[in-house]
């Protein structure tokens, strides 16, 4: 008996994906595109290899050839609200009949021609007053969660339904990382802008949908593998500028001793086995850092499986737009638009991200 079955027993309702959209910026930025860079060091000095060496080991690294940047003047909050139209569109649900609004994002909007952080009012505040939403019971927050902020949007919004608190919930993960980046830093060119929507919807008669979920924070020596700090060209630091940081092979380890942990722990709760999951929809940080994850979670289960048909990349042409990578991908497998790729009505998927925090979750989700 799936967990669906289970709630509807129990009188709690299913929590099923009614509507996915998402939006995917028309600009690319090649790693080509690099080559004239000013890359430092951390400590200021310049690299002694030269760019076309350090990009090509960034590749073969990474997995990632191209990204897409937001055009000038487009913030988190636009992307978001074009997710979020296209998401509505491909529900049968009325924009005012959404009861929460989760945007879950890490810089909000940007400053024109800075890199200031701009949060106020909310973006999801900002995305109900794009969508021009006149319900005022259509309630706004954001979530700052790191990289894994959708999928924990994804888990309050289960919470709120089957507790009786909502019918339908929006999720929205947007992010222009492109605008916070250190563009001396060689990480600048992992990152990339985009943004996913999903509506959660409760339902009395569908079967499948949320069935579990694990998340974690280690915020003591791990607080500050992802942080923001000062460039590493000393000449903008006089502006005042901070930018994202990170410490890469202390991140890898990290995420490679714990994000499988969570995916079996969610599997666990499921009472399912590794063998019923059909898809792994894990955040795009770094094809190699992903692919060592999947493996260090077979090994978990004594077993081996097809990791290209479990697991979906798309940072090979996207890159790493953060909370936006998981929702972008559903929506495009949905849609049709991954190709190798496609979700059918029993499917067993699992959502996983790690981030900034440091946090890690993962959440377990049938197709109805």
């Amino acid at each position: 008996m799936g967990c669906g079955e289970k709630a509807l027993i129990m009188g709690m309702p299913s929590v099923i994906i009614s509507g996915v959209g998402s939006c995917i910026p028309t600009r690319i930025v090649k790693n080509e595109d690099f080559l004239e860079a000013e890359f430092f060091q951390e400590n200021g000095e310049r690299f002694p290899d030269p760019n076309d060496v350090i990009i090509r080991k960034f590749e073969k690294i990474t997995g990632i050839k191209e990204r897409r940047y937001a055009e000038p003047g487009q913030k988190a909050s636009d992307l978001g609200a074009i997710a979020a139209k296209n998401a509505i569109e491909d529900s049968n649900i009325d924009a005012n009949d959404l009861d929460y609004i989760i945007f879950a994002h890490n810089f909000g909007d940007m400053q024109k021609d800075n890199n200031r952080i701009d949060m106020m009012p909310s973006l999801a505040a900002r995305v109900k007053g794009h969508l021009g939403i006149t319900n005022a019971s259509t309630t706004c927050y954001d979530i700052i969660f790191g990289c894994p902020g959708w999928v924990q949007g994804a888990i309050q919004a289960t919470q709120m339904i089957r507790c009786g608190d909502a019918k339908n919930v929006m999720v929205i993960g947007g992010e222009t990382l492109s605008q916070t980046v250190d563009p001396h830093d060689r990480d600048s060119m992992i990152f990339a802008d985009g943004a996913g929507a999903t509506i959660f919807s409760a339902s009395e008669t569908a079967k499948g949908g949320y069935i579990s979920q694990c998340s974690r924070t280690d915020a003591n020596e791990e607080l500050c593998y992802l942080a923001m700090g000062p460039s590493f060209n000393e000449s903008l630091n006089d502006h005042g500028g901070s930018y994202i940081k990170m410490k890469g092979r202390k991140i890898y380890e990290y995420a490679l001793t714990n994000v499988a942990e969570a995916m079996k722990c969610a599997i666990e709760k499921a009472g399912l086995e590794l063998k019923d999951i059909n898809k792994i929809l894990i955040h795009q940080a770094n094809e190699k850092m992903d692919e060592a994850i999947l493996h260090k979670l077979f090994k978990l289960y004594g077993t081996m499986g097809d990791s290209k048909a479990l697991m979906p990349m798309t940072i090979q042409t996207l890159g790493n737009s953060s909370v936006a990578t998981i929702p972008t991908m559903l929506d495009m497998i949905l849609k049709g638009k991954l190709e190798g790729h496609k979700l059918n009505s029993g499917d067993n998927i699992i959502f996983a991200s790690v981030g900034a925090g440091m946090h890690i979750n993962a959440m377990v989700y049938q197709m109805p």
